[in-house]
């Protein structure tokens, strides 16, 4: 079982959120409760060890993915968060994830590979996960991308690529540009919540 942060919810909504690299279970909670005060939170911690960083899957070098890996983690999450929800009794929830960097690509890789497994997904300077494409249809999913127009780690056309990508698929795609590089900006987090409640 992976390492988990749960807090119980009043809604039937259930928040899964997925840390950036050297991040915890525990980073992301907050900006959780920020988006969906009332959702039940699911926070996951990555178990790739890169250096003493915890990331959802492994890297060749900054910016390149090891796919390979990144394929057989998404399957592996996604069989975890079906166990969690079943745990916590959460099964009848909407389900929803957000994520920063290594843990937006995770979602998106997930996403590419399995489909609309989140009704609503908040992506904070994802990559494009997987150079083959997405697989599954995206028809009932729901996505906000936050970018940086300067980002040193994620370049802004990859970034373009990814949202051309997950809308081919018939997802639902709302990106907006900021210009503090990578680091996520209380603008940035504000303009994911508007976009999530509306």
């Amino acid at each position: 079982m992976m390492i988990h942060y749960y807090q119980k919810g009043t809604a039937p909504r259930t928040l899964v959120l997925f840390h950036g690299t050297g991040g915890t279970e525990e980073d992301l909670v907050s900006i959780g409760h920020m988006l969906d005060p009332e959702a039940h939170i699911l926070s996951l911690r990555g178990e790739v060890n890169e250096n003493g960083m915890n990331r959802f899957f492994k890297r060749l070098a900054e910016g390149v993915f090891d796919e390979e890996d990144l394929t057989m983690r998404a399957k592996q999450i996604l069989k975890e968060i079906e166990e969690l929800l079943s745990r916590y009794e959460l099964r009848e929830t909407a389900l929803h994830s957000a994520g920063y960097s290594n843990g937006a690509n995770m979602i998106a890789g997930m996403l590419y590979l399995y489909g609309d497994v989140f009704q609503k997904s908040v992506l904070f300077h994802p990559m494009v996960p997987l150079k083959s494409g997405p697989a599954a249809s995206l028809d009932m999913a729901e996505i906000f991308i936050g970018a940086g127009l300067n980002d040193p780690i994620v370049p802004y056309d990859n970034t373009t690529q990814l949202m051309q990508e997950l809308t081919q698929q018939g997802a639902f795609v709302t990106m907006k540009t900021y210009e503090m590089g990578h680091r996520l900006t209380l603008e940035e987090v504000e303009d994911a919540k508007e976009w999530y409640t509306a």
